[in-house]
């Protein structure tokens, strides 16, 4: 069997990293922890994920690189939504 397309155990996956950074990166990382908060409320799994993973990310704790390829992706797709909303 070939595994080169298979991380092994405990290999981060080449995108987490700069992921991590895009995270990192992004201003106001309080309010997106508030935003998430607030629709975690209302039943929003995914919120509920990316909530808990920037907690995590903030306070320096131990995150798989999964969960930090969601966060990444779930704001940046969040940035570029807002970015293309026509002005009122």
């Amino acid at each position: 069997m070939n595994d080169t397309g298979t991380l092994a155990v405990g290999e981060i996956h080449p995108a987490a990293r700069s992921a991590f950074a895009f995270i990192r990166a992004c201003p106001d990382l309080a309010l997106w922890l508030e935003a998430f908060a607030s629709t975690a409320l209302e039943g929003n799994r995914s919120s509920e994920i990316c909530g808990e993973t920037l907690r995590r990310v903030l306070a320096g704790e131990s995150v798989s690189d999964r969960y930090v390829l969601g966060l990444a992706w779930t704001m940046r797709m969040s940035v570029e939504m807002t970015a293309e909303e026509p002005a009122p």
